[in-house]
């Protein structure tokens, strides 16, 4: 059998491994030759492919990015973009496909499927705000990044007496703001679920500060926004898939709480440090997991599946539990975390 691979959205630590896992199963194992679209869906659309073999995938477990390439196109949203799509897997004669990717590019994969595509869909993001897996991998090296970060600016933040925003990744979803946040021990933290009161964030800050702490760290998801009318937002540029392109929430709440508390405010914006880098070891062994179970499911053509993390097992759920609405923040995990505040 020959199988397509490719590799869509922001790219996140852990992809290669997915790549070398099926790689090394899917041709050691089976005996079927990979195939590798670039760049993501536009690799499908343009017909460009790259070779991937046993050779191809030797030493990419701790490696980060994606030999493949990616983007955000979406070929529904390009004139002759599926038709494009289709006649390209006809071409190059692939029998299946297997996605990897978060809620866009399994959006399409899913809707792929209904135009006859054989589809297998990884799960990937480092928001973990995909349905119907518990963890996706690239959330924990994220994490990990931005709670090393913290932990450094707690002693800068200290000795000079300051306010400081630390503004992580997550559009529609906290996950990376509420675990970073905890772990680093910050003082207030700002999500997306939760539209914030600079005025309420204000007080809190007087409030620890009045108790003989000096300094403060409030963690901020990009896609954190404020009560209506309480702080303006610059709107940015639409990709192809709708979503606003965000960052910048930190310096617009940088003094504006300056202003309300007279403590000296900085910023610092992790923004594409969390992307970057050598996966963790959590991350590694769940990706090479979900690139197992992905082959294994093409192997056995059971398509129209996206692998997923349930406890500790690794299983398989239809497309429409996947991508059907994002995985967010509860409203219980966010008191859990207002207990440390102020």
């Amino acid at each position: 059998m020959r199988i397509g691979l490719l590799t869509g959205g922001g790219d996140c630590p852990g992809l290669n491994a997915v790549i070398r896992a099926v790689v090394r199963k899917g041709e050691g194992v089976y005996g079927h030759e990979l195939v590798g679209f670039r760049h993501g869906w536009r690799g499908l659309v343009e017909n460009d492919t790259v070779e991937v073999t046993f050779d191809t995938v030797r030493g990419l477990l701790p490696r980060g990015g994606t030999i493949l390439g990616t983007s955000r196109t979406n070929p529904y949203k390009q004139d002759g973009g599926v038709a494009a799509v289709l006649a390209t897997l006809e071409r190059e004669h692939i029998h299946a496909l297997i996605a990897i990717g978060g809620e866009d590019t399994l959006g399409v994969a899913w809707k792929l499927g209904d135009e006859g595509v054989k589809v297998v869909g990884v799960p990937k993001t480092i928001d973990n705000d995909i349905s119907a897996t518990d963890y996706t991998f690239g959330f924990d090296t994220a994490v990990q990044i931005a709670s090393d970060a913290i932990d450094r600016l707690h002693t800068t933040a200290e000795s000079h007496d300051r306010v400081l925003i630390v503004e992580v990744m997550g559009r529609h979803a906290g996950w990376i703001a509420l675990h970073s946040g905890l772990s680093g021990g910050a003082h207030v933290i700002l999500i997306p679920e939760q539209p914030f009161d600079v005025d309420a964030v204000a007080d809190q800050l007087r409030h620890r500060h009045q108790h003989g702490h000096s300094f403060s760290i409030v963690v901020v998801a990009e896609g954190a926004v404020p009560v209506e009318g309480t702080m303006t937002l610059q709107a940015g540029e639409v990709d192809e898939f709708g979503h606003v392109r965000l960052g910048g929430v930190g310096n617009r709440l940088a003094p504006e709480l300056e202003s309300r508390t007279g403590f000296e405010t900085r910023v610092v914006v992790l923004g594409h440090l969390l992307r970057g880098g050598t996966p963790t070891a959590f991350d590694r062994i769940l990706a090479t997991r979900f690139g197992l179970e992905a082959i294994d499911a093409a192997n056995e053509s059971d398509f129209g599946k996206m692998v997923a993390l349930r406890g500790t097992d690794i299983i398989r759920v239809p497309f429409e539990a996947a991508v059907g609405e994002l995985k967010t923040v509860p409203p219980e995990r966010i008191a859990e975390a207002e207990v440390f505040f102020g």
